[in-house]
C-alpha cells in the first residue's frame, strides 16, 4: 500500500465539513469520495474518473453484502409505506395513548421497543419511528428527540447480541487473533467476557431511560425540546426531514384497525425467529442466513398487510402495490447515500487513513491506558470515516496484540474498540445508522447529530474515564463506575444547561394553555 500520509484524511474530513456547513449528505460524500478518487488517482483527472466508478462505487455495488443490504432497504420501504398508508399505526397510537399518555411513558415505551427489535439496526429507526410519530406529535416531542432514542438503541444493543450479525462479525475479528496469537479459548466466550466492558454501548443504553424519566434536557436538546413542547413544533423552522412526511387518506366510512400492524409484525418476528432457529441459532449463524431470514419475513409480512389492508377495504390491491413501489422509490435517497457512505469507507482503506491516525499515536503508549487509547482512536476512525464495522476490523488486530503483549486485559481491549468504534459512528453525520435514525423520526439530519452529540459526549466521557479505569484494574465492575460516573456527568450538565419540562399528558395538551 502506498503511504498517502496526511493527505489520507483529506476525505473524511471533507466529509464531515461539507456535511455540516451545507447540510447535504450526499453532497457530503461525493465529494469526499471523488476526493479520495483523485489522491488514488495521482492528481489525474481522467484516472479519477475510472477509479471513481470502476474502483470504487461499481466494487461496492458487487458486494453480496452490500446488494443483499440494498435489498432488505428496498423492501423495509415497501413495508413501512404500507404500514404507514395502512392507518394501523394511527389506530395503533390511538389505542396506545390508553397506557402511554404522558411524554415520559412515549419516550420509556419507545426504547423498550428499540430494545425488542435487536436483530436489525437498520430496521429499528424504520419501523419504530413511522409508528410513534402520531404518538410523539401529539405530546409535542420533537423529532430530534425521538431519532435521539431511535439512533441509541440501534447498535448499541445490537453490537451487544453474540448471534446477530454484528456479533458474528466481531467474534469473527477476535477468532482470527486468538488463533494466530495461539490463545486458547473460543470467540463466544471472550465476546461474552468482552460485554461488561463495552462501556459505551452500555452506558448510551441506559442514558435513555435515564433522561427520560428525571425529565430535564441540555444543550441543543433542551432547544429541540422547549421548541417542541411550548410552540408545538415537532421541526425547527427551515429543517428538512430526512423522510417527508406521509399523509393518510383513508376511505370515508372505513375505520382504520391495530391489526393492520400489529399483525404484520407478529408475522414478522415470528417468521424471523422461525427461520433463525432453522439456521442454528441461538448458535452461531451466517450473516447470510441472517439476511435470508429478515428478508423472507419482510415479505411475508408485507403481503400480511397488504392482505388486511384490502380485507378492511383501505386499499384496493392495486393501491395497495402501488404504496409498496412508491415505499421503495422513497428509498432510494437513503440507498445513494449508503452506497456512497460504503464507498468512503472503501477510499479510506485504500489511502490508509485509520493506519495515519494510528501512526500518530503509536509512540505514546503506557502499558495501562491501551484500553482508552484504543478507544479514542477507535472514536477518531469512525467519525472520520462513518463506519463502526470498518473501525472494528482495522482495530482488533492492534488491539488484541497489543493487550496481549503488554499483559493487559484483552477483554478490556475488544471492549475498547467496539466502544470506540460506536461512538465514533454515533456521532458521525456520515453514518448510516445515524442518517436511518434520521430517516425513521423523519428529522433533519444534521439537527439529529447537534442534539444528539452532547448526550453521547456524556457516556463518551464516561467511558473514557472507565477505560482508564480497565487498563489499571481489568475488572468487569468497571462498567458500574462508568454508569456512576455518566450520572455524575449528567447531574452536572443538566444542572448547567439544562431545562426541565412537564410530563404532560394528553388531557393538559388538549386543554392547558401552554405558556413558555
Amino acid at each position: 500500500m502506498d503511504d498517502y500520509g496526511i493527505l489520507s484524511i483529506i476525505p473524511p474530513l471533507l466529509a464531515v465539513v461539507i456535511a455540516f456547513v451545507y447540510k447535504n449528505v450526499i453532497l457530503a460524500l461525493f465529494i469526499a469520495v471523488l476526493a479520495g478518487a483523485f489522491i488514488l488517482a495521482g492528481g489525474n483527472p481522467y484516472a479519477t474518473t475510472i477509479v471513481f466508478f470502476e474502483g470504487v462505487i461499481f466494487e461496492e455495488l458487487k458486494s453480496s453484502f452490500n446488494s443483499q443490504m440494498l435489498l432488505m432497504m428496498a423492501l423495509i420501504g415497501g413495508f413501512v409505506a404500507l404500514i404507514e398508508k395502512s392507518g394501523g399505526a394511527f389506530a395503533f397510537a390511538k389505542a396506545a395513548t390508553k397506557v402511554v399518555n404522558s411524554r415520559m411513558k412515549a419516550q420509556l415505551l419507545l426504547w423498550l421497543c428499540g430494545l425488542g427489535i435487536f436483530f436489525t439496526d437498520s430496521g429499528n429507526s424504520l419501523i419504530l419511528g413511522p409508528t410513534f410519530k402520531p404518538i410523539t406529535d401529539k405530546l409535542r416531542i420533537s423529532r430530534e428527540k425521538v431519532s435521539y432514542i431511535l439512533d441509541s438503541t440501534s447498535s448499541p444493543i445490537c453490537i451487544l447480541i453474540p448471534f446477530i450479525g454484528w456479533g458474528i462479525f466481531i467474534m469473527s475479528l477476535i477468532q482470527k487473533e486468538y488463533e494466530h496469537l495461539g490463545i486458547a479459548g473460543s470467540e463466544l466466550t471472550a465476546f461474552l467476557r468482552a460485554v461488561p466492558f463495552q462501556l459505551y454501548a452500555i452506558s448510551a443504553l441506559l442514558l435513555v431511560p435515564i433522561v427520560a424519566i428525571i425529565r430535564t434536557e441540555f444543550g441543543p436538546m433542551a432547544k429541540a425540546e422547549h421548541r417542541a413542547y411550548y410552540e408545538n413544533k415537532m421541526l425547527a423552522d427551515g429543517a428538512t426531514p430526512l423522510r417527508p412526511d406521509t399523509k393518510i387518506e383513508i376511505p370515508e366510512g372505513v375505520e382504520p384497525k391495530a391489526s393492520s400492524i400489529v399483525i404484520p409484525l407478529i408475522v414478522l418476528f415470528v417468521t424471523m425467529f422461525a427461520m433463525f432457529i432453522s439456521f442454528g441459532f441461538p448458535g452461531r449463524m451466517p450473516g447470510p442466513n441472517m439476511r435470508i431470514s429478515i428478508l423472507t419475513a419482510y415479505v411475508l409480512s408485507t403481503a400480511t398487510c397488504m392482505f388486511l389492508v384490502i380485507r378492511n377495504k383501505v386499499m384496493n390491491f392495486k393501491e395497495a402495490v402501488d404504496t409498496i413501489i412508491s415505499g421503495m422509490q422513497r428509498m432510494m435517497y437513503i440507498l445513494i447515500v449508503l452506497v456512497l457512505a460504503w464507498s468512503i469507507g472503501s477510499i479510506c482503506k485504500s489511502l490508509g487513513t485509520s493506519v495515519f491516525i494510528v501512526d500518530l499515536a503509536k509512540d505514546f503508549i503506557l502499558p495501562s491506558l491501551v484500553p482508552a487509547l484504543i478507544f479514542v482512536i477507535g472514536c477518531v476512525i469512525a467519525f472520520a470515516t462513518g463506519t463502526s464495522w470498518g473501525t472494528f476490523a482495522i482495530l482488533m488486530p492492534i488491539a488484541i496484540p497489543m493487550a496481549h503483549a503488554f499483559d493487559i486485559s484483552i477483554y478490556a481491549a475488544i471492549g475498547a474498540v467496539l466502544s470506540g468504534g460506536l461512538f465514533g459512528d454515533h456521532c458521525s453525520p456520515i453514518s448510516d445508522t445515524t442518517i436511518l435514525a434520521s430517516m425513521g423520526a423523519a428529522s433533519d439530519h444534521i439537527d439529529h447529530v447537534k442534539t444528539q452529540i452532547p448526550y453521547a459526549m456524556t457516556a463518551g466521557l464516561a467511558s473514557f474515564v472507565g477505560f482508564i479505569v480497565a487498563g489499571f484494574t481489568g475488572s468487569p465492575l468497571t462498567i458500574i463506575f462508568t454508569v456512576v460516573l455518566m450520572l455524575g456527568l449528567l447531574m452536572i450538565f443538566s444542572k448547567i444547561w439544562g431545562e426541565r419540562l412537564p410530563n404532560v399528558n394528553y388531557e393538559d395538551l388538549d386543554t392547558a394553555n401552554i405558556e413558555a
